[in-house]
């Protein structure tokens, strides 16, 4: 008779206990070294170096009400506009944005820019592009 795969493992075969010792030591629950988790910092210690060496010690802290604000470039806005996807009202582009506007990069064109907030070195280049900075709502803080 074939088999349609082949075996995973051929190491055990032959062996009447598959590295156990005596026949009788891997019968029963203890041979499992316990529920779940334990033994992770005793005679599993082993695994958790190889498998899962972040599992013990600090990872750090978020604050649960922390608000993170969306953040967006300059230079996405003025790729937006080469691509032709912001609106345009009155002769100018439009761009609303529910964040906050960084500024990296320059814009080539005179947008109006409507955001939640924007940093000082955005505005400045805003304004040198021709467009100008409308500030919607204001930012709940937690």
């Amino acid at each position: 008779m074939s088999r349609r795969h082949k075996k995973a493992s051929r190491k055990y075969l032959g062996t009447r206990n598959h590295g156990k010792g005596n026949a009788k030591n891997k019968r029963g629950k203890g041979g499992k070294g316990g529920w779940g988790r334990a033994g992770m910092h005793k005679h599993r210690w082993s695994y958790i170096t190889r498998y899962e060496p972040d599992f013990f010690g600090v990872q750090g802290f978020s604050r649960p009400g922390a608000a993170r604000l969306k953040e967006i470039n300059l230079f996405e806005i003025n790729r937006l506009a080469m691509q032709n996807k912001l609106e345009k009202a009155d002769g100018k582009l439009n761009f609303k944005f529910d964040g906050k506007v960084l500024g990296q990069g320059a814009l080539a064109f005179p947008v109006v820019v409507s955001a939640l907030q924007a940093s000082a070195s955005a505005v400045e280049k805003i304004k040198a592009a021709g467009g100008e900075f409308k500030q919607t709502g204001q930012v709940q803080k937690a």
